[in-house]
């Protein structure tokens, strides 16, 4: 099977983004950049394009002007295994962008991110319903998702 390979369309902040996630992420590593040469469209010596990996996860980026903003149409959902790793990625990538809901935020570059526990999968999808019911309705009221409230709210039936 070929490799799918995301690629991002930044403004003119490729290169700050990619130290930033890679700054985040473990086993991150920026793999190739491209310059913009005297042949344009941009100013020769910026950078035109790149390659980088976030944690095993290649990504492809590109300076390509503001025409295509990031919308939550897309976006990443990082899996976490515990309340530190939720809090971790929560807490680095929120800097400078803005919360949402449900565990949703917006980084300073404006890509939006799920950041998600595996424990809130596992009781929104509990065959009982009403722990399913009761987990969901507790996520619903949450910005960043924090498992000891889910479990509150499960517990509380």
């Amino acid at each position: 099977m070929p490799a799918i390979t995301p690629s991002l369309w930044f403004d003119d902040n490729l290169e700050d983004a990619m130290e930033f996630y890679c700054s985040i992420f473990p086993n991150s590593t920026v793999d190739s950049i491209e310059y913009y040469t005297d042949a344009g469209p941009g100013t020769p010596g910026r950078a035109l394009s790149a390659t980088f990996t976030l944690d095993g996860q290649t990504f492809i980026g590109i300076n390509g002007g503001p025409l295509f903003p990031f919308t939550e149409a897309v976006s990443f959902t990082v899996a976490c295994r515990d309340q530190t790793e939720v809090d971790h990625y929560w807490d680095r990538l929120v800097d400078g962008g803005a919360v949402s809901q449900c565990g949703w935020l917006k980084d300073r570059f404006g890509l939006s991110w799920q950041i998600v526990p595996d424990r809130l999968r596992e009781l929104t999808s509990d065959p009982d319903p009403a722990k399913a019911t009761a987990a969901t309705k507790a996520m619903l009221g949450m910005t960043k998702i924090v498992i000891a409230d889910l479990e509150d709210a499960v517990a509380g039936l």
